[in-house]
């Protein structure tokens, strides 16, 4: 509760999305990034692909994750701002990375990207706000 109250605090620009609007965006990404980032890792694992073709993905899964806690934990917005700009370059690079390998992973990834894209001006935006 202290985070959300420390975050709705923060300025934020007139275009940035009610609260309630995140969660049920994320179920449905997380959804879509569990299936195809675990097809990546399968592919993987059966050798199929290579490291370099995963690493993203595993990357992207890490910055993902950790920008909650960033976020919401430190309440840190430069470290959050630097944390979604990695989310969407290692997104972008999975992206390019699975396309010839397989082209129904790569577009699978479009949702995730789009609103990555939009989370990551938003978050530039709030960072900007209130430094």
């Amino acid at each position: 509760m202290n985070a959300y109250s420390w975050y709705s605090k923060l300025s934020k620009p007139t275009w940035a999305p009610p609260s309630w609007l995140f969660g049920p965006v994320w179920t449905v990404l997380y959804v879509i990034i569990a299936i195809s980032f675990g097809d990546v890792f399968l592919l993987f694992a059966q050798k199929q692909i290579s490291l370099f073709v995963a690493l993203p993905f595993l990357l992207n899964l890490i910055f993902n994750f950790v920008f909650t806690p960033i976020q919401f934990g430190l309440k840190k917005n430069w470290l959050a701002a630097l944390d979604i700009l990695l989310v969407l370059l290692t997104l972008a690079w999975a992206i390019i990375a699975i396309y010839p390998h397989s082209h129904l992973i790569a577009y699978a990834q479009i949702p995730y990207l789009l609103w990555v894209s939009f989370a990551t001006v938003l978050q530039l935006t709030v960072t900007y706000l209130n430094k």
